[in-house]
């Protein structure tokens, strides 16, 4: 194993956990010892942690040592180096125990029926040292020692109970001390990467995109972050240069595996070099090349004993992830070449052209027309795509000696990098455009250039990037110029400046053809159809959209991708065919994963989430706003976390979750625009809470503002989606001018539809807006209740229930009005909407019925996944042992089981258990 340099800092980012328990351990020493075992990969931190144990062992007496691979033949010799600062208190010791321990520390050994009485010694002798002042005890890298001192260390660390002796112990990951508690050191995560950076560069604050670049190269180690702290430049610390790809070899984790490497035979380190170079990791690569070199695989023995690589039937695999980047850091310039000119060889196999290609173009030197071009084809046949593809076009690219042609093989390898979620990789590689270009590749790179501002935080920006790529593109290549076009007007949409998207729709007219093939017709009809709804002319804009829904569904081959099918489910929302939209997003979410499409993923998200909402599937749509949430954060779209983070705050408020919701809001911050898509949801989910709390006048002054009608400015989408809501807040505030306004919208709009849950929103608010007490507020409602749909839209057909139990309460029918409370608030229970439920239950006893406890058995609250979580919690299963038995992340069971506390009104597993007996 390697021992990287020491990682001096005075706050361990991410070590929080391991300094809580080295404290605790330092703590309890006046009322019993204890042991600890640090398990970590180079550059972990053990021996920062160490540093960390040393500084906080106040009034205790260290005796600290380190176990050295120079020494690890010599018996005894660690135990020799810590135990010498107290070798005065031997005389202590009986007799017997001092002669053995005497001959051990002198280098005589000790044979194997004197070693209890050894480890006797080395116990007796530590409590000698104690009676004075507690002891703590470290060993840094034991299992890099004598095997002899970690055996006593270990029989000691066993025995400290009712002794003032603490043990420190700290090996590799995959070294462990028999029967001491380890704690295995895991990576960092990027906020803790992030901070560690930060600690390191105070003068120069590092991009977001840059460091979270730089935490995927370290690997979460941090010592590799130190090390690339260390080599920044200004232009790199701003995103404008690109990243270090690997830790440098002269930073401290690199020459501690440059340390160890010179240790191995040559022959392991050429052939190892043929491991770390080959990223599939095939034995049979490796053991042609190896051969080819005039060696063979088993020259790898060293280096499987040291830990560096395990090498397995069907894989060459290195359990260090940083370890294969030390190990090609380590090699000269000219072994590596001939490295990859011997994998490259080995390498002729079917499917394997990419590969050889990508070993050919790491050996070559200057450019080489041919080669580039075998590379882009073999991109191309492979069917590879994301970072592949990318690296392979950029270094297909940089063989070029043509500047036009090496600019479109730029433009592809970020495309292929956006693809994959690496919007800064993206953005850099088209920063490296030559300035001669031919206006398809231009226009291809604004297109590029405009998506990325479009999902990245700069919409506005992106909508003329959009709309020159557009122009430039009209001329050759009609659908990507289309596709340009929808990605303009999504930026429109966004930023709440609907009215610019019939300049949208202008443009888009000319490229339109009657015989164009589905993928192309979609595009154009997506986009009539959404300028059409945003004017208000829904009988132009249902045939559009709904021809775009029969297209999406019939695409196929190439036709088929996430970009199209995601056109096709915001169609369908806006005919509001909820089921075939959601499907069409399913589909997108699928192929994008297939794929490795991960850029696609949050706008898709955003639809399923959207479809699930009008299904009624809030739980479903929050889990898929957390997913789309997750993915955009990964691949740098702020603008679509941002919609995601809405969705889930109005999701929450829905709920009257009012702690969830305004959390949510929070996380959305200041950078959106005031009409932005994120901050018309949370406008939203404002409104819901002040209209659950009662301040109506509030809700609907939040609602009314999303946007304004007529001039197509504002979130006029969002303000659509939340119309029920606003008439609701308008009608009990007193302002009936401003709900009839909203109302005739969303009217004109449900009615052009065929859908029974939009219509049943509709006869509600018409209801809220007639006379209290009056017949037509009655049929409203009725109505409403005849078109809720049964399989779906629980809690709006709750709400319903509820609105018109109140109508008839205060109507003086209290008989009447009692079914439809009891309904209401039976279904908000099931679906754990408490505040709703209690409302209900306020308007059963204000209607004259004594109200307690809703009768309602566990099992009949939980959804299934739910109540087998809370089962195997009442078998006495933690939530690790839950989440292995049913396949899950535990934080997914911990979110489970919050949902589930919550529905059942319980606090404890002890509840839980007793709910379900």
């Amino acid at each position: 194993m390697v021992t990287a340099s020491t990682v001096q800092l005075t706050v361990l980012r991410g070590r929080d956990d391991e300094c809580a328990a080295i404290r605790r351990l330092l703590t309890d020493l006046p009322g019993g010892g204890g042991a600890l075992l640090l398990q970590g990969e180079p550059g972990s931190g053990r021996t920062a942690l160490v540093d960390y144990a040393h500084r906080h062992a106040d009034g205790c007496a260290v005796l600290a040592g380190v176990g050295l691979a120079e020494e690890a033949a010599l018996p005894y010799a660690g135990l020799q180096r810590l135990l010498e600062p107290v070798l005065d208190r031997v005389r202590t010791l009986p007799e017997q125990q001092r002669r053995v321990l005497r001959r051990a520390l002198a280098g005589a050994g000790c044979p194997a029926h004197r070693r209890l009485a050894l480890s006797m010694a080395v116990l007796g002798l530590l409590a000698a040292a104690a009676r004075d002042r507690p002891v703590l005890c470290t060993m840094d890298d034991v299992d890099r020692g004598d095997q002899p001192t970690a055996e006593v260390l270990a029989f000691v660390a066993r025995r400290l109970r009712h002794l003032r002796v603490a043990v420190l112990l700290t090996t590799a990951t995959d070294a462990s001390v028999g029967g001491v508690p380890g704690h295995r050191l895991r990576p960092l995560d990027d906020r803790a990467s992030a901070a560690l950076l930060a600690d390191r560069l105070t003068g120069q604050p590092v991009a977001p995109p840059v460091a979270a670049a730089l935490g995927a190269v370290a690997g979460g180690n941090p010592q590799a972050l130190v090390d690339l702290a260390g080599v920044l430049t200004p232009g790199q610390c701003r995103g404008e240069e690109p990243a270090p790809a690997a830790p440098p070899t002269d930073g401290g984790l690199g020459r501690a595996y440059r340390s160890r490497l010179e240790r191995l035979p040559a022959e392991t380190r050429r052939v190892l070099l043929l491991a770390a170079l080959d990223e599939e990791g095939e034995p049979g690569t490796l053991l042609r090349a190896a051969r080819a070199a005039g060696t063979t695989v088993e020259a790898l023995a060293p280096a499987e004993l040291a830990g560096l690589l395990r090498v397995e039937p069907g894989r060459v695999t290195f359990p260090q992830p940083l370890a294969r980047a030390m190990v090609r850091g380590a090699a000269p310039l000219a072994e590596r070449r001939a490295a990859h000119l011997l994998l490259a060889g080995a390498l002729d196999g079917p499917g394997q052209r990419l590969r050889r290609a990508l070993h050919l173009a790491a050996a070559a030197e200057g450019h080489d027309p041919a080669l580039a071009t075998e590379l882009e084809q073999a991109a191309a046949d492979d069917g590879v795509g994301g970072d592949a593809a990318s690296a392979a076009l950029q270094r297909a690219a940089e063989l070029t000696d043509d500047s036009a042609r090496a600019a479109a093989r730029l433009v592809a390898a970020a495309g292929y990098a956006w693809s994959a979620g690496r919007s800064h990789r993206a953005r850099l590689l088209l920063g490296n455009l030559p300035a001669v270009a031919e206006p398809t590749v231009t226009g291809r790179a604004a297109l590029l250039r405009g998506e990325l501002d479009l999902r990245g935080g700069r919409a506005r920006s992106a909508l003329t990037a959009l709309l020159a790529a557009a122009d430039t593109l009209a001329g050759s290549d009609r659908a990507l110029a289309l596709g340009a076009l929808v990605r303009a007007g999504e930026a429109v949409c966004f930023s709440g400046d609907q009215y610019r998207y019939a300049e949208v729709a202008r443009r888009a007219e000319p490229l339109r053809r009657p015989d164009d093939p589905p993928a192309t017709e979609l595009l154009s009809a997506y986009v009539a159809g959404v300028a059409a709804t945003l004017r208000g002319d829904h009988e132009r804009a249902g045939p559009a959209l709904r021809r775009a829904v029969v297209l999406g569904g019939h695409l196929a081959g190439s036709a088929l991708t996430p970009a199209a099918l995601t056109c096709a489910a915001a169609a369908g929302l806006l005919v509001a065919v909820d089921a075939a939209a959601h499907r069409l997003a399913e589909r997108a979410v699928e192929l994008a994963h297939h794929r490795g499409e991960l850029s696609a993923l949050p706008r898709a998200l955003e639809l399923r989430a959207a479809a699930e909402y009008w299904l009624g599937r809030h739980d479903a749509a929050a889990e898929t706003s957390r997913e789309g949430l997750r993915i955009a954060r990964d691949t740098g779209q702020d603008n679509w976390a941002g919609v995601h983070l809405g969705m889930l705050a109005v999701l929450a408020a829905v709920r009257a979750d009012r702690d969830t919701s305004l959390r949510r809001i929070r996380e959305i911050g200041e950078n959106p625009g005031g009409h932005s898509r994120p901050r018309a949801f949370a406008q939203w989910a404002l409104a819901v809470l002040d209209l659950a709390a009662g301040r109506h006048a509030a809700a609907a002054a939040r609602l009314t503002a999303l946007a304004r009608p007529g001039t197509g400015r504002g979130q006029v989408l969002v303000q659509v989606m939340a119309t029920p809501y606003l008439v609701e807040a308008a009608a009990a505030g007193g302002d009936r001018a401003a709900a009839g306004a909203a109302l005739a919208v969303f009217d004109r709009w449900a009615s052009s539809t065929a859908s029974p849950s939009r219509r049943a929103l509709s006869a509600r608010c018409h209801a809220l807006l007639a006379p209290r007490g009056s017949a037509e507020a009655e049929r409203e409602f009725r109505a409403a209740l005849r078109l809720h749909p049964a399989d779906a839209g629980a809690f709006e057909r709750a709400r319903t229930e509820l609105l018109l139990g109140r109508e008839l309460r205060r109507s003086r029918r209290p008989r009447d009005a009692r079914e439809h409370l009891h309904d209401a608030r039976e279904a908000f229970t099931l679906i754990g909407a408490t505040t709703w439920a209690e409302q209900a239950a306020a308007e059963l006893r204000a209607a004259g019925e004594s109200v307690g406890a809703p009768d309602l058995s566990a099992a009949r609250l939980l959804t299934g996944q739910q109540l087998r979580i809370a089962q195997l919690v009442a078998e006495g299963a933690t939530n690790r042992e839950i989440a292995a038995r049913m396949f899950l992340s535990t934080r997914t069971v911990d979110h489970h089981l919050r949902n589930i506390f919550h529905r059942l009104g319980i606090r404890s597993r002890t509840e839980l258990a007793r709910a379900l007996s």
